[in-house]
């Protein structure tokens, strides 16, 4: 990069630490305004939003992008209403932002209480959905933090629409263009540059292929959310009703094979694995799946390929899905511990015993009994949108939506209490 570029950036950075001020400032209405604002010229910029993203597709066709990598790109009316429906739904919710809470009076007379408070400035770095765009500009705007946005080159003409969109709202709603922006150059060294500003931004939190989060994790020197991958399980226990195990089989693997909350890897109980296979290859024959399947799978699935070690570390993003037959619950458990990516892992079964153990003993941000791994989702499970998905522990995990986004302080009221007794010198 030359040095006006790290010059821009350096001054981006601070830009965003300055709106955060601003930001912190702001009653609850005058962001639900803003938000409002946004969603307004969703709906109105629609067409430019769409020609914008053509282009986008035009090239990643070109490009020899994968059907499920050009699905993560695309952008169509539906999309759309969706996005400016999910913009509506984050300034509906509560306000987590305000005066201190859960006030106590000690014996003495100090009173103690707690707020959320905002981060600050927030880094959003991420690849091919334009629609975090705007999940990552309202989330942040809603909790009272600004965002700086890095999107791929993937979705330039995607992204920079819609950036132009909430950067309007804003100013319509009197709030400062700046407390949303893009990186000033698409180069790939600005990421590192970006994120050595740890005096202006709070969090980095990347989106996107395992690579791009390892580059951030690396690279950063602002505290960093992790979510390297999703490989995401269904175990069909021996005692699941088949008619659901494979409901949720087809969900989760073909509802959309390129979200991170797809399923990559069923796991099948001996005990029903002829019974449940062949209606699994029938089905996923008619969706177009390819199977990887271990041997005692194998032997049930005829048009399996065998799977190798790889396989069951796999995020697939695809119409693939591994296939392993298990013992039993203990393996089904050791499997999971070895190759799970700590997102989200499932369970088909009837008995309510194997059904509290699994989530017991599973780590992942989500664990489901007899529902679909695509339920790890912010507006599924009523957040209104999310910033990203959180496979470490520190200080988020799974979704991450306005609560994810503030952090708790003490307030403190007294009168002149000390804690130890002040006395005069002699």
């Amino acid at each position: 990069m030359s040095p006006d570029d790290h010059l821009q950036i350096r001054a981006c950075a601070e830009r965003a630490r300055d709106a955060a001020r601003t930001l912190r400032r702001l009653d609850a209405a005058r962001r639900h305004a803003a938000l409002e604002a946004i969603a307004r010229r969703i709906d109105d910029a629609r067409e430019a939003i769409l020609a914008a993203n053509a282009k986008d597709l035009e090239a990643a066709t070109a490009a020899g992008l994968s059907a499920a990598m050009v699905d993560r790109l695309r952008l169509d009316p539906p999309r759309l209403a969706a996005l400016s429906a999910a913009v509506r739904e984050v300034a509906a919710l509560p306000d987590l932002l305000g005066p201190a809470q859960e006030n106590r009076v000690r014996a003495d007379g100090l009173v103690i209480g707690r707020r959320r408070v905002p981060l600050g400035a927030i880094a959003m770095v991420y690849e091919s959905r334009p629609n975090v765009t705007v999940d990552a500009a309202v989330l942040c705007l809603k909790s009272g933090n600004a965002a700086v946005l890095r999107g791929g080159r993937e979705a330039a003409h995607s992204n920079a629409a819609l950036l132009d969109v909430v950067r309007d709202g804003l100013e319509a709603a009197g709030l400062p263009r700046d407390a949303v922006q893009g990186v000033p150059t698409a180069e790939r060294a600005a990421i590192a540059e970006l994120l050595r500003h740890d005096d202006c931004l709070a969090l980095a939190i990347p989106r996107g292929g395992e690579g791009l989060i390892r580059h951030v994790a690396e690279v950063s020197r602002v505290p960093v959310i992790r979510h390297y991958k999703g490989v995401c399980h269904l175990y069909v226990e021996a005692s699941a009703d088949l008619d659901v195990a494979l409901r949720l089989s087809i969900d989760g693997k073909c509802a959309r094979p390129s979200a991170c909350n797809a399923l990559e890897t069923l796991l099948v109980d001996a005990a029903v694995a002829s019974t449940f296979l062949p209606r699994l290859d029938a089905a996923m024959a008619a969706r177009g799946v390819r199977l990887r399947a271990d041997p005692a799978a194998l032997s049930r699935l005829p048009r399996a390929e065998p799977a190798d070690a790889s396989d069951w570390d796999t995020e697939y993003l695809d119409l693939v899905l591994a296939v392993k037959v298990v013992a039993g619950m203990d393996e089904a458990l050791d499997h999971i511990a070895r190759h799970g990516s700590l997102h989200t892992e499932a369970i088909a079964t009837r008995d309510a015993t194997a059904a509290a153990r699994f989530q017991a003993e599973v780590d992942a941000s989500v664990v489901a009994v007899n529902a679909s791994t695509r339920f790890n989702d912010g507006g599924e499970l009523g957040l209104g949108a999310e910033i990203g998905i959180s496979t470490t522990k520190l200080h988020a995990y799974g979704p991450m939506g306005l609560e994810s986004l503030t952090a708790t302080r003490w307030d403190l009221v007294g009168d002149g209490h000390v804690r130890a007794p002040v006395t005069d010198p002699e």
